[in-house]
């Protein structure tokens, strides 16, 4: 084990200034463990779920690698769903912002292949992308990845639930085998161990204990008949008014069903899964993390990509029978070292499930009597901010300071009632204060942004 600071490692200058200006004050326990063998070239398999760190970890270790004086690319890394890889794009962009000249590409779908195309033609150091595009351009013959020194596969688990592993082997096959083979998954079904042996050369294995990280989380089991669980999310919701919650259920049908359920008791909900196209699920996604709306219902795929630091509370609308998994779930509340609420609503056929979560987490688990709950008179929850989105995004050379500016310049909105702003290749999205959102969506479609009109409509 390495001490905790980021300058025990044979970091470049430049990656240890970014550090620092990011605030990272100390390693996580996957960037410790993981770092060391990375940074020495080897192959690594790597557990550790969203929240952990392991983007920086694998971000800093690739950008080690990269020579900026050879426009080709050098690193790839594949993810599940494009919120996935905007993040992860956004998060070593960050790391390389002391580096002159690194080029990083977004590679998904939902944008549109030429522009993507004329991109390429200029060699991009770092690819990120999902792996469907990805194979798309190398069909293509409009990427090339012959000269990668580092393959990322993150959230590995996730891309074989959604039934990439054969586009998975086929890229890898076009890479060098030369090169240094990074995974990373929350979990560790036995097809992620056959798909470590075909990809990766004698990995260091390192696992960061998921089970520990719940120490923050107050949990709590329900026992409730399936045909009443809707009724049970709403007293809960109605008791507890945690500011955001994201409810899991195992399938489409009962994301809607639960959906429609809490709109018809006035709760402001948003719903999740693999129909929605791509543009609702950004849009979903981006309105949940921003306080436009406090009730997520997804299901388990479809939640991946989501970047929330400060999630109130998580509920499990059916249990899983991976106990795992379910610690996966209820680890994206309670980060931080903030305190967070699991909810598990479990129908006396889900007994076994609840036994196993025991056993995996070595607890006996505490049962919740939904009898001693209060109801409020006003049960329902509603959004504190409205998401305006704006047509126009990085292509345009937009900046989050050229839209606050716009929002706030003389006789606008105070900097208190803007909150969260998100900047995509081609548009932008704002969240702004309730009570100010009709003020700030006709500012800005009056206005103009860095000397230009822009279409500007609120979202939902």
């Amino acid at each position: 084990m390495t001490t905790a600071e980021f300058s025990s490692l044979p970091l470049l200058p430049v990656l240890l200034q970014s550090v620092e200006s990011l605030g990272y004050q100390q390693m996580t326990s996957i960037q410790q463990q993981s770092l060391p063998p990375m940074l020495a070239g080897k192959d690594v398999l790597a557990r550790a779920k969203t929240g952990s760190g392991k983007t920086a970890a694998f971000g800093l270790a690739l950008l080690s690698q990269i020579d900026p004086l050879i426009y080709k690319t050098q690193a790839l890394v594949l993810c599940p769903t494009r919120e996935l890889a905007e993040q992860v794009s956004k998060e070593i962009r960050a790391l390389a912002r002391f580096m002159a000249n690194i080029k990083l590409l977004t590679l998904c779908g939902g944008s549109p292949i030429i522009h993507q195309v004329n991109s390429l033609e200029q060699a991009p150091h770092i690819v990120v992308g999902t792996t469907g595009r990805i194979l798309d351009h190398l069909n293509r013959n409009t990427l090339s990845v012959e000269t990668v020194k580092v393959l990322v596969l993150d959230e590995a688990d996730r891309m074989l639930d959604m039934g990439f592993e054969e586009d998975i082997h086929k890229i890898a096959k076009k890479t060098p085998a030369t090169r240094q083979s990074l995974l990373f998954s929350a979990t560790y079904p036995d097809a992620i161990h056959t798909m470590s042996q075909k990809i990766l050369q004698t990995p260091v294995v390192v696992t960061v204990e998921s089970v520990d990280e719940t120490n923050h989380i107050e949990q709590h089991f329900v026992e409730v008949a399936y045909s009443d669980k809707a009724i049970a999310v709403t007293k809960i919701l109605a008791h507890y008014r945690p500011e955001s919650t994201v409810i899991f259920c195992n399938t489409k049908a009962d994301c809607n069903e639960l959906t429609q359920h809490l709109r018809s008791k006035g709760f402001d909900v948003l719903t999740l899964h693999g129909d929605l196209e791509q543009r609702d699920r950004e849009q979903v996604l981006l309105r949940f993390a921003n306080k436009s709306c406090p009730v997520l219902v997804a299901t388990d795929v479809a939640a991946r990509g989501l970047d929330i630091k400060e999630l109130s509370a998580v509920i499990n609308f059916e249990l899983v029978y991976d106990p795992e998994v379910h610690v996966h779930r209820i680890g994206r509340t309670g980060r931080a070292g903030n305190q967070g609420l699991a909810f598990s609503l479990c129908a006396p056929k889900e007994a076994p499930r609840v036994v196993a979560i025991e056993e995996y987490q070595k607890i006996k688990v505490n049962w919740l009597d939904l009898n001693e709950l209060h109801t409020p008179v006003v049960a329902s929850l509603k959004a504190t901010m409205v998401t305006i989105c704006i047509e126009g995004g990085r292509k345009d050379k937009l900046r989050p300071t050229d839209i606050l500016g716009a929002l706030t310049g003389e006789g606008g909105l105070a900097g208190a009632e803007v909150g969260k702003i998100d900047i995509f290749d081609i548009r932008a999205y704002v969240a702004v204060k309730s009570h100010v959102a009709p003020k700030a969506l006709k500012r800005l479609q009056a206005g103009q942004i860095k000397g230009r009109r822009f279409r500007v409509t609120k979202v939902g």
